[in-house]
């Protein structure tokens, strides 16, 4: 049963089934995004001999997963308990901000990144190829600049909504009538996409490009770009898309339709392509991977370390009481 809330005018939804499968899904993505985003900023802060610009943006990619990886109990615990709210009307715009804060992030470093590796391969001989890292840290603050100016009005605004004595905390309830904090919302979550994919499939094509023109790869760094920047546009389709496509349907559905039982699939659909987006934390450390050699041969020795001691802890002591035929001794 779908009502509309006075004075807002929202649609509020109950979702039985969000509320029983996006727990077990958001505990699996903090559970693994934490793992992996801890150990990639270990691996950035404490192993990376070398410093490059797509160092610097990773680093500050992987430190915006880890804090946003806190926020996924709290979003469990709301979904098991029905969609029900108890930590209060600070901490909800606390989680919200730093929702929508995180995915800006994961979209503007990872492109940051591709066009990095674009001038590295299409231009290697341009001017900003040359410059210090002081350059990829003040792009770097420029980008969180951004992001906090795009997405600090949701500390601003509540976003608690009363229902079958119920505390909703969201931030992209279906609400009719105009509002300009709702239509910018709306707008930076898809603008936010697009221009962006624009700019990494423009990369990814031509670096692809240039693999095929070249007929000695150097070490294979084209190589290593082309799968770079394609793990990008994976995580871009399979993180960010199924999201932007469905809140997309929200808008064409308000210019329709204004009761609320109209927006019933659309909203399941929209929360529960958000979770995807969630992901996009887990997946980062695909992208560390291939960033550069000295990153993924850092994984290599890790993982030959775990298994050396697993080999060594799994294999028996073997005592003998025959005589040392070599020494004589017994």
């Amino acid at each position: 049963m779908a009502n509309i809330t006075a004075p807002d005018h929202c649609c509020v939804f109950e979702s039985p089934i969000l509320d029983t499968y996006l727990p077990p899904v958001l505990v699996f993505e903090f559970v693994f995004g934490l793992a992996g985003n801890v150990v990639a900023l270990w691996m950035f802060v404490f192993h990376m001999d070398t410093w490059k610009p797509n160092s610097v943006y990773l680093t500050h990619l992987a430190l915006a997963d880890t804090i946003v990886m806190f926020c996924l109990p709290f979003r469990a615990d709301y979904y098991r308990r029905g969609m029900d709210w108890i930590h209060g009307d600070v901490l909800c715009r606390v989680m919200l901000f730093l929702l929508a804060a995180n995915r800006a992030a994961g979209i503007f470093f990872l492109t940051a990144v591709a066009v990095e590796r674009y001038l590295k391969i299409v231009h290697p001989m341009n001017k900003i190829n040359r410059m210090s890292l002081c350059f990829p840290l003040w792009v770097s603050v420029g980008l969180w600049g951004l992001i906090v100016a795009a997405t600090g009005y949701l500390l601003a605004d509540k976003h608690l909504y009363a229902y079958n004595n119920r505390t909703q905390c969201e931030s992209f309830n279906i609400c009719m009538g105009f509002s300009l904090t709702a239509t910018w919302h709306n707008a930076f979550y898809v603008i936010q996409f697009f221009l962006p994919t624009v700019i990494v499939t423009f990369c990814t094509v031509c670096i692809v490009w240039q693999l095929r023109r070249k007929t000695i790869d150097s070490r294979g760094k084209v190589k290593r770009a082309v799968h770079f920047v394609l793990a990008v546009a994976l995580i871009f389709i399979i993180c960010f898309l199924p999201s932007t496509v469905s809140r997309i349907a929200v808008w064409i559905l308000k210019d329709r339709y204004t009761e609320c039982q109209h927006f019933r699939e659309v909203n399941l659909a929209f929360y529960t392509s958000v979770c995807f987006t969630y992901f996009n934390s887990v997946l980062n450390p695909i992208v560390y991977y291939f960033s550069s050699p000295a990153f993924s041969g850092m994984i290599r020795k890790l993982l030959n370390r775990l298994l050396k001691k697993d080999e060594q802890a799994a294999t028996p002591m073997i005592r003998t009481d025959r005589p040392n035929t070599v020494s004589g001794r017994i």
